[in-house]
């Protein structure tokens, strides 16, 4: 049922891309720290090669993968289908930030063509995995679910954050929420 492949071949990057949402894992050092799962949606993830993807970082309420990311580089990228054929696909690999104010960000926006996704100030990093390992699996007992279109919400907080907090509204709630993990882990870098 399983199977792995040497690449992110051109099918399996169709299917993922058109699956509406995807799963981030990521999980400090220690045995006592929390392991995190992340659900992403929105149009976030690219292919940069057979090997290499990435997705852009939106600005939420923690920033544990940014965190574990910092510490140990491990994360795992999960699609699964709730419509269609059943399947899971899951690489795993290194992940890295790439945060603003380092040159491949602009680059990275302007290459994945990410910029109708929200305000600026809310693109609070790109994250680039590297790819290890590339596995498929059944996906029988994933749910059969329809797709009925992206939240607004997301983009409406971080206007309305803009419109009353000025322009340094959303690096301040960064600087607040996620300049470190729930394990006290250094997350996001702001000067």
């Amino acid at each position: 049922m399983a199977d792995r492949f040497s690449e992110l071949s051109p099918d399996l990057a169709q299917w993922w891309c058109a699956q509406p949402v995807f799963f981030v894992a990521t999980a400090p050092v220690g045995d006592d720290g929390h392991v995190n799962l992340s659900p992403k949606g929105y149009d976030t993830l690219r292919v940069l090669g057979p090997r290499r993807v990435a997705y852009l970082d939106l600005t939420g309420s923690g920033a544990e993968t940014i965190a574990h990311l910092r510490e140990n580089g491990r994360i795992v990228v999960m699609w699964c289908a709730f419509e269609g054929p059943p399947k899971i696909l899951r690489l795993h690999g290194r992940g890295e930030v790439v945060a603003p104010g380092d040159p491949r960000f602009d680059e990275l926006l302007v290459g994945c063509d990410f910029d109708e996704l929200g305000p600026p100030e809310a693109r609070r990093a790109v994250i680039v995995v590297h790819v290890e390992r590339i596995a498929d699996s059944c996906g029988y007992g994933v749910p059969l679910m329809s797709y009925e279109g992206e939240r607004p919400h997301h983009d409406a907080w971080a206007q309305k954050k803009l419109r009353v907090g000025g322009e340094d509204a959303l690096l301040d709630y960064q600087r607040e929420k996620n300049s470190t993990s729930l394990d006290g882990l250094p997350a996001v870098e702001l000067g």
